[in-house]
């Protein structure tokens, strides 16, 4: 194509520039209604949330997962401007990790050795790592269609972070029904329901993000 048909064409586009924030806001906003309306229908919260909501782990399980929705979100959208994604910010995302090392360390040091195994593997396993995956589908869904609108330099790393971001709304929901509460099962299990998503999000962001 020639420089002046390049300029014309540049001249002839009057479409709007669209506000990739807002954009990537209604997304998130708009599939965690949906996902909390699936998740209240068929699950809700545990039956005695009342009184566990008074224990320090069960609150806890929210600041992991909440700082996993607020790390990823807040990277959303520097990973689809080109040039706007300073490497640093990325270093947020291990403060889950980080918070979940500190409360294992605690938990081990609280609770007698022969109970450390009965906590890992609690009571809810393959729920965690059903339902946080399938919970993650109705906000990374919009996530991806908003995503689209940018340019990701590298497509596969923002699948990831719109994983990342379906996961703390995910798990966030599943904690409020969870009746395991130990760090050493938060610390194993929600991790491998995240990499799953992940590593869903990894390709289909290689796939749907490129341009």
């Amino acid at each position: 194509m020639k420089t002046k048909d390049l300029i014309k064409l540049i001249a002839e586009d009057t479409r709007r520039p669209v506000n990739l924030r807002l954009t990537l806001l209604a997304a998130i906003t708009g599939g965690a209604s949906i996902a909390a309306a699936a998740f209240f229908s068929a699950i809700g919260f545990r039956h005695d949330i009342g009184q566990a909501i008074e224990t320090v782990r069960f609150v806890f399980k929210f600041f992991v997962t909440l700082s996993l929705l607020a790390t990823a979100a807040a990277l959303l959208a520097p990973v689809i401007r080109p040039g706007q994604d300073p490497v640093y910010r990325r270093w947020f995302l291990l403060t889950p990790a980080a918070l979940l090392l500190g409360a294992v360390v605690l938990e081990l040091v609280v609770t007698p050795s022969n109970l450390w195994a009965t906590k890992l593997v609690g009571q809810n396993a393959l729920h965690c790592l059903t339902i946080i995956p399938i919970l993650s589908l109705f906000t990374a869904v919009p996530l991806f269609l908003a995503m689209r609108q940018g340019a990701p330099e590298n497509p596969g790393f923002a699948g990831i972070v719109a994983a990342l971001a379906s996961v703390g709304v995910a798990s966030t929901l599943y904690a409020s029904n969870c009746f395991d509460d130990s760090p050493l099962f938060v610390a194993t299990w929600y991790p491998m329901a995240t990499v799953i998503v992940a590593t869903v999000g990894y390709f289909a962001g290689k796939h749907f993000l490129r341009w």
